[in-house]
């Protein structure tokens, strides 16, 4: 119940980060882009595409963490928790494919033709920049203290709140390109300047949006748990006097807070049908305390002498053990 608690509030605060993250890109979206058209600005305009891919990216995160919370069914025995790395898959690909794309088109196009600006397009680009960089740096700062409170590097296993805080770094790195393509452009009167900024906006957002699916890739296909957990659950197992070898340890994370793991032990000879379910049902239970998100257990027993018996004990497999 504490760790159902614990994941509640995690994904209570997770969502108003998202939220503080949604409405600042709504904002300075609608500001770069029209900042952008008045200056006739391709890195404005690359920004304000980023800004707009990063405001659909957290609808797809809130989503994420509504679909997410559903509990297991009949046609989804191990619960939705997988929804978390789908959703946050789309967010990747919605920052390539707008973000990236699009500031790369603009850099082109600003190095085909180049661009004209006003000294007032220049000062409104500049002033819209600015704001932005104000309002990406407070949503950056909100996200990096909530997975500092959630465990440092460790906080960033929640794929929505991994999104965001990548989201906001590399919104403030594209701001700051985006200010120094304009400025140059102003001092220099090259619009190659720009058209660099826009395209080095696009290969920010191209390699973030690679990094973050390649994670969300690993978690939907089937990661298993850090090497650490497993190294505890295999040392508790070992440790169980009635289990003479662990033939096997399979671990596999079904969610933010939730995780499978299957063993294949060996017991020691002489134990009749009966003591083999008591064992049983009392290791999923050590296991359950020392590591709560391990809410699927499954223990396939290979007690040689009473093999059978085992296996037909409805406690030798199965769920998590008192549940």
């Amino acid at each position: 119940m504490r760790h159902r608690t614990r994941k509640h509030t995690k994904d209570r605060s997770t969502r108003v980060t998202v939220l503080v993250a949604l409405t600042a890109n709504l904002v300075i979206a609608v500001a770069k882009a029209v900042g952008g058209l008045i200056a006739h600005s391709p890195a404005l305009l690359s920004e304000a595409a980023h800004s707009v891919a990063d405001s659909l990216n957290e609808i797809f995160l809130l989503a994420a963490l509504r679909r997410s919370r559903r509990p297991a069914d009949r046609r989804h025995p191990f619960g939705y928790g997988k929804e978390r790395f789908f959703w946050s898959l789309l967010a990747a690909v919605g920052i390539f494919v707008m973000g990236g794309c699009f500031s790369f088109f603009q850099g082109v196009e600003a190095l085909r033709h180049g661009a004209q600006e006003t000294f007032s397009g220049y000062v409104a680009g500049l002033i819209v920049l600015g704001v932005a960089l104000l309002a990406e740096g407070l949503s950056l700062l909100r996200a990096v203290r909530q997975a500092g409170r959630q465990g440092g590097v460790g906080g960033l296993r929640d794929p929505a709140l991994r999104t965001v805080v990548a989201e906001d770094g590399t919104a403030v790195i594209g701001v700051v390109l985006a200010l120094a393509g304009m400025a140059l452009h102003m001092v220099t009167g090259q619009a190659v300047w720009e058209a660099s900024a826009s395209l080095a906006i696009g290969a920010l957002l191209v390699h973030v949006a690679y990094r973050l699916g390649r994670e969300a890739r690993d978690q939907l296909i089937g990661e298993a748990a850090e090497p650490e957990l497993s190294g505890r659950i295999r040392c508790l197992l070992r440790a169980q006097p009635e289990i003479d070898s662990v033939e096997a340890l399979f671990t596999m994370k079904m969610g933010l807070d939730s995780l499978l793991v299957a063993a294949r032990i060996d017991l020691t000879p002489g134990l009749d049908s009966e003591r083999v379910e008591e064992v049983a049902v009392r290791i999923k239970r050590s296991i359950a305390r020392t590591v709560p998100e391990a809410d699927r257990i499954f223990l396939d027993v290979t007690d040689r002498p009473a093999e059978e018996a085992a296996r037909e004990s409805p406690a030798a497999t199965g769920e998590r053990g008192g549940a």
